[in-house]
């Protein structure tokens, strides 16, 4: 393929030696330094592996440089944006070489007769793809998937690393509108050992920074329990070795949906006890602090959820704190279903793990007695539940759940665990329209 770079520093520099092997590869930098030298067949940055990577493709003459962008566009297919992205004092980022970059390429492909795929490669905020997409179609008078694509493609290269992380990543996430360009990038990608993803572009957008920013967060966990241990005597380093090696729980895609609170008898102990141990060694834990607070809130939005739709009367699917048992301790759900008595709800409930070994239309004499202590009316079965309640609340997770959507078209869901999709499920009629 010909492919162009736009921005010749850090990412595009490893991309390009990494794709210039198999590819024809034009850089495109404002710095005539950085051009000069990868027109000598150096890269502009140092990493291990890159100098033989572009000695071999310069040699076989298909990797240069240029300032012209003109020159640049019109003889590649796909051009990837690699400009920088810095942070503003606010916050945000700085977008406006990746604005002008897209500009100049819309300007070139007003007169360019073939298809064109743009790729964002550089760090941007969600909204990054249509605002590119827009520019481009203002600058050439082109249609978006007709004349040319935009694609967002993030970066996951670490420095010291980077030729290895580009050939061996965990994931190649790939967002556009255009089949075509998913395709296209597919083709790229074909040799690198890693699973090719295309998804939304939002998702596309937005996961580098849920990855970088729970790099942080592990970071800090650690370095909080490195100094409660620090202060107990106790050996930080093989603690959190023991705690890497549960692959099962630990280091999995466990826990990770998003969905409602946590309950249960373990997290919210286990939480305040190490809480109250870091305090009494005088260790100031912030990250572990705000776990409980993160929680609540996550109750709270719950509750503002339900009674924004104005009803004095809901029904809720699941009791326990999670599916598959009868545990209601510290159950999330039960302390919402306090705050709407408190609001003058009236609360019916249906639960199917009513004794933790069978689903029964029956309620159990423990069942009975523990919720005596909370304002909730209990259903013997779903479908009781369901016709007596325009709004329905549910908060245990369960496969067969979602598909209440179709056979309930009267109902309106409010799906707290995250299994259906959405939180807000709206009725069979309008999910058709």
């Amino acid at each position: 393929m010909r492919i162009s770079f736009f921005g010749i520093g850090y990412v595009g520099c490893v991309m390009a030696g990494c794709l210039a092997g198999q590819n024809t590869v034009i850089g495109v930098d404002t710095d005539p330094v950085k051009v000069e030298l990868v027109n000598r067949g150096q890269p502009s940055v140092y990493e291990k592996g890159l100098q033989e990577l572009f000695s071999v493709a310069h040699t076989k003459g298909q990797l240069s440089a240029t300032t012209n962008y003109e020159y640049a566009v019109r003889e590649s297919d796909i051009s990837f944006i690699t400009v920088g992205t810095p942070g503003k004092a606010d916050g945000t980022l700085d977008l406006s070489a990746i604005y002008d970059v897209c500009g100049r390429i819309g300007e070139v492909l007003k007169q360019k007769q073939t298809f064109h795929t743009v790729v964002i490669r550089s760090t941007v905020t969600p909204g990054t793809n249509a605002a590119v997409t827009e520019i481009i179609e203002q600058h050439s008078g082109k249609k978006r998937d007709e004349d040319f694509a935009v694609v967002s493609n993030p970066e996951f290269l670490r420095e010291g690393s980077a030729v290895a992380d580009f050939y061996h990543p965990g994931v190649m996430v790939v967002g556009s509108t255009s089949q075509y360009a998913v395709d296209l990038l597919r083709e790229l990608y074909r040799d690198i050992d890693g699973e090719f993803t295309a998804v939304d572009i939002g998702v596309a957008e937005i996961i580098k920074y849920v990855n970088n920013t729970y790099h942080a967060l592990k970071v800090c966990f650690g370095n909080e329990i490195g100094s409660i241990c620090k202060a107990l005597n106790i050996d930080s380093a093989k603690v959190m070795e023991v705690f890497c090696k549960d692959k099962k729980l630990n280091l999995s895609e466990y826990y990770f949906r998003p969905g409602f609170a946590y309950g249960g008898s373990c997290l919210p102990k286990d939480l305040s006890a190490l809480k109250t141990l870091a305090e009494e060694c005088g260790v100031v834990t912030p990250v572990i602090d705000g776990i409980e607070q993160s929680n609540q809130e996550r109750i709270a939005d719950a509750i503002r959820m339900i009674l924004r739709y104005g009803q004095k009367q809901v029904g809720i699917i699941g009791l326990t704190f999670k599916e598959g048992t009868d545990d209601l301790r510290f159950s999330p759900i039960l302390r919402v279903i306090e705050e709407l008595d408190r609001q003058g709800l009236t609360v019916y409930a249906y639960d199917p793990f009513v004794d933790g070994r069978q689903e029964t239309a029956e309620i159990s004499a423990f069942f009975q007695k523990y919720m005596q202590h909370y304002p909730v009316t209990l259903v013997g079965d779903m479908d009781t539940l369901l016709r007596q309640n325009s709004l329905v609340i549910v908060s245990n997770n369960n496969k067969k759940y979602a598909q209440l959507v179709r056979q309930y078209p009267q109902v309106q869901f409010i799906d707290l665990t995250g299994q259906f999709g959405y939180r807000e499920y709206p009725n069979a009629e309008a999910l058709t329209r």
